[in-house]
């Protein structure tokens, strides 16, 4: 593997599908804004609620405003379907502002992958859901979410 490949690679079967959306959760909620646009091709675009991005340094320097706003960031993803080089995935991410204001938010993505198996489209859908700390569903210690922690459809989102 390089920095221009990213296993699993298309085209994807439930298995495959799975682990891809796995790790781009995992990616994410590491919050390594650099990191993270090397999962994408360099010309990779994106339409992210109302905006529109295009390749790498538009990714990283977005990634790097959202995890500045969007505070305690925990992130689930879960598969909802998947074909060749395409997989859409429905998702609910948790998070406050810097006074103290907690969100839900929830989406749904549809990913299409080059060859090398890095993401060249991804469209994401997102609505923000205000709560209360105290209704907090994605609380989980450290970065990634552990392999026990319940998923989306087992935590009723």
């Amino acid at each position: 593997m390089t920095d221009e490949s990213r296993p699993p690679f298309p085209p994807f079967d439930a298995t495959s599908a799975a682990i891809k959306v796995r790790k781009a959760e995992d990616a994410w909620n590491r919050k390594n804004p650099a990191a993270v646009a090397l999962a994408y091709s360099a010309d990779s675009v994106w339409r992210n609620r109302s905006e529109f991005i295009q390749g790498r340094q538009q990714i990283e320097a977005f990634l790097s405003g959202k995890w500045q706003r969007e505070l305690d960031y925990r992130l689930c993803k879960e598969l909802w379907a998947f074909t060749d080089n395409r997989i859409a995935v429905r998702f609910a991410y948790e998070w406050h502002d810097d006074s103290g204001n907690w969100y839900r938010s929830y989406g749904n993505e549809n990913w299409e992958f080059n060859p090398q198996g890095l993401m060249q489209r991804r469209i994401a859908s997102i609505n923000d859901l205000s709560i209360a700390e105290s209704e907090r569903l994605l609380t989980w210690d450290g970065d990634v979410r552990p392999d026990d922690y319940p998923s989306l459809s087992q935590l009723g989102l």
